[in-house]
């Protein structure tokens, strides 16, 4: 996997993965998620606390939340703390880069079409597909960039990250027990407009590195050191993502951790911003590399005349 789409990839593979039976022997597959026990949820409920990243954001005598997530994560992580827990209590509507529990934007997503690739790129691409024991057919018609990435986060299990736990899957679950508003920031169009270069040739470069870099076990590396800072609230380290994340290594890397990241940031600032206008507070759920940069989130609001403060966990 490349490191540089670790922020997005979870989002997407939450939406665009159905549930499947395994292929391969129970010993070589990555765990699947199973239902917790009461007695599990019931622990998990009773050792909440909050992780992550909490901001409070106002304007015009109304108060926000913008929180940054991760998209993947741990049965505990799907019970949040007191803080988070109240900032959502307080919610009118809750936004997401994507809802992954609106249908309509799962079907968008599969509706991306897939793609030809030269042979020796298929039979990779297959490899790591049955080495993460998905049935080809639960992929079919996506695009061979979104299948490797669904690949290597359904791989990120044999480390304890289930994108079933993922923070986006865990709130909207949870707004709409509540039966509150969700949106999305996005439409999908955007997001795999930043994730798929429109140049077959460039594409079928980046799922070449994609691939390397899971066979290799450096994207699943990089992931388990974002969920760690993530975890602990260290937003420095997420800061520092590209000094360490061995993945920026020429103009084209530049460009599209740009793409990923960056030049998303301004349309959903506007967003949020427009939705601050219809008169709802909202909670506001963003992977956090979006909180960093110099068109961090937290940044673009603040210059969109709203006021934003860090909530501290401890």
């Amino acid at each position: 996997m490349k490191p540089r789409l670790v922020a997005l990839v979870g989002a997407l593979a939450l939406v665009v993965l159905p549930s499947f039976a395994q292929t391969g022997s129970a010993a070589s597959c990555p765990p699947q998620p199973a239902a917790p026990t009461a007695q599990q949820v019931q622990e998990a409920q009773a050792q909440a606390r909050d992780r992550g990243f909490l901001w409070r954001v106002s304007r015009d005598g109304r108060t926000h939340h913008l929180y940054g997530t991760i998209h993947v994560g741990k049965l505990a992580w799907a019970f949040p703390g007191a803080k988070v827990r109240a900032a959502l209590a307080d919610a009118q509507t809750v936004a997401f880069e994507l809802d992954p529990l609106d249908p309509a934007v799962q079907s968008s997503l599969r509706s991306g079409g897939g793609a030809e690739l030269p042979a020796a790129l298929g039979e990779q691409l297959a490899r790591e597909i049955k080495r993460a024991c998905i049935p080809a057919q639960a992929l079919a018609g996506l695009h061979p960039m979104m299948q490797a990435m669904t690949a290597m986060m359904v791989d990120a299990a044999r480390d304890g990250l289930q994108v079933a736990y993922g923070q986006e899957v865990a709130l909207a679950s949870a707004a709409r027990a509540r039966r509150l508003r969700t949106v999305s920031l996005e439409t999908p169009e955007r997001q795999l407009a930043a994730l798929i270069p429109q140049d077959p040739a460039q594409a079928e470069r980046h799922l070449a590195s994609t691939l390397e870099q899971m066979q290799s076990g450096l994207g699943r590396q990089v992931l388990l050191r974002m969920a760690a800072a993530w975890e602990r609230g260290d937003l420095q380290e997420i800061e520092n993502y590209e000094r360490w994340c061995d993945c920026v290594k020429s103009d084209d890397d530049r460009a599209m951790l740009r793409a990923l990241n960056d030049e998303r940031n301004p349309a959903m600032a506007e967003r949020i911003t427009a939705l601050h206008g219809e008169g709802q507070r909202l909670f506001v759920a963003v992977g956090a590399l979006h909180m960093t940069g110099p068109q961090a989130l937290p940044t673009l609001l603040r210059a969109r005349g709203f006021r934003v403060e860090r909530v501290e966990f401890r």
